[in-house]
């Protein structure tokens, strides 16, 4: 009907080319398009230009304006006025105008000329105020003469000849009841201290006694078992003077050295 090519089936009927089946074609889509895009560039072009009317200039607007300093009732709410100074006040005149002091004037009337020097008479008022005035001579030395001295040292031997007990801490204060027999051990060697840390009552009896370890490698190398077996016995059996509470201190037990006998005399010559 409209003009367009169309194919005939095997039945006879004719059915419509693609072109037709598929809607508009390009060509209408392209020139839609153009058109709406014209008819949006008219617009800004046609809107663009438009002037606006220009403000209306205010006039017989109400003014408020902050009075000046010049007004006595403002002036009378300042709290400094009377503790700072003012220009207002009646001192500013005389204040606020500095003199002007002239420059001084510097004229000589003659070239000035050095004072001639009598080196003859140099010294010659100091000698006569130490002729007329005589000063008492003061005393040789008012500090009496030191008396030295030389402290005299009690020559003690290097090693005790007997076993000796230390007490030492709070317990030094309180005395030992019970004499301890402390004996000479036969060894080739230094034995090393026994310490032990006590505790007392107050009735002086010992209520614990804990053996030390020794204070470094030397003394662990020159311990010996039965001393310290020895004085761990010595220090639960010991007894001090009662005092109130208790008392804890250290007992430090140094130990005495002899030789021990020889198992196989020298052969005979």
């Amino acid at each position: 009907m409209n003009g367009a090519p169309a194919h005939s089936t095997a039945s006879g009927l004719a059915t419509p080319t693609p072109a037709d089946a598929g809607g508009w074609q390009r060509r209408r889509w392209l020139t839609l398009i153009a058109l709406v895009f014209a008819a949006q560039v008219g617009f800004i072009f046609a809107l663009g230009e438009r002037h606006f009317a220009p403000p209306r200039i205010v006039a017989n607007v109400p003014k408020l304006a902050l009075a000046d300093n010049s007004d006595e009732l403002l002036a009378l709410n300042d709290p400094t006025l009377f503790a700072l100074p003012h220009a207002d006040d009646f001192t500013a005149a005389a204040r606020l105008q500095t003199p002007v002091a002239p420059p001084p004037l510097f004229r000589r009337a003659e070239t000035p000329g050095e004072l001639p020097l009598d080196a003859e008479n140099l010294g010659a008022a100091f000698s006569r105020f130490m002729q007329t005035n005589r000063f008492a001579m003061p005393a040789g030395s008012f500090k009496p003469e030191p008396q030295l001295s030389e402290p005299v040292l009690p020559l003690q031997p290097v090693f005790a000849d007997v076993s000796t007990l230390q007490i030492e801490g709070g317990l030094a204060r309180r005395k030992l009841l019970t004499r301890e027999n402390l004996p000479s051990w036969p060894w080739p060697d230094v034995i090393a201290p026994s310490k032990v840390q006590v505790l007392v009552n107050a009735a002086g009896d010992v209520v614990s006694a804990v053996l030390l370890p020794p204070d470094s490698r030397a003394e662990a190398a020159a311990q010996y078992d039965a001393a310290d077996a020895n004085a761990l016995a010595l220090a639960r059996a010991a007894r001090f003077a009662p005092a109130p509470g208790l008392t804890d201190g250290g007992m430090v037990f140094v130990w005495h050295t002899v030789a021990p006998p020889a198992t196989n005399p020298p052969a005979a010559l």
